[in-house]
């Protein structure tokens, strides 16, 4: 039967296991908490000025897996897996560093939730890709939400992020 999951589902069946264990079902779309979200991010200033931006990718994002307690379920592949939890607000007092980010990929970034172990930031671009930031440098956990969790709650690696 598990073999027939893997076929029928978007993720892999650890991180399937994983988001239904933290209340997500296809189709899951809470809306007006995103706005809320996008509201409360766009309205805070930091006393240097910088600002958030937000734009559709990471209210969708929000949307579907905003709230939830991501824990995962097995052993990590390559190192640890991380436990997740999806709330912009973990990033609210980030604007500038997301804003560095951003202009250091040539994109504009913003915040979709925190790894509650490390404390890093994750956070998700225009474009849709995911990344974490914490003490030891930024990191790219994929081109788009579904790959940063299999990558996160699977324990795969990421790629460090380095300037030329």
């Amino acid at each position: 039967m598990r073999a027939d999951r893997t076929s029928t589902t978007r993720f892999p069946v650890p991180v399937d296991a994983a988001l239904r264990d933290a209340g997500w079902q296809p189709g899951r779309w809470d809306i007006k908490q995103a706005e809320i979200w996008a509201d409360t991010l766009r309205d805070h200033t930091s006393p240097a000025g910088h600002r958030h931006t937000v734009f559709p990718a990471a209210v969708e994002a929000w949307a579907e897996f905003g709230g939830l307690h991501i824990t995962p379920t097995g052993p990590g592949r390559h190192i640890a897996p991380t436990t997740l939890h999806i709330d912009p607000l973990h990033g609210l007092h980030m604007a500038r560093t997301l804003g560095d980010l951003g202009r250091a990929l040539d994109t504009q970034t913003c915040p979709l939730g925190t790894e509650t172990d490390s404390h890093a930031l994750v956070a998700i671009d225009a474009e849709g890709r995911v990344y974490a930031l914490d003490h030891t440098g930024d990191w790219y956990l994929g081109p788009d939400i579904d790959t940063a969790f299999a990558t996160l709650v699977a324990g795969t690696q990421p790629t460090r992020l380095t300037t030329p």
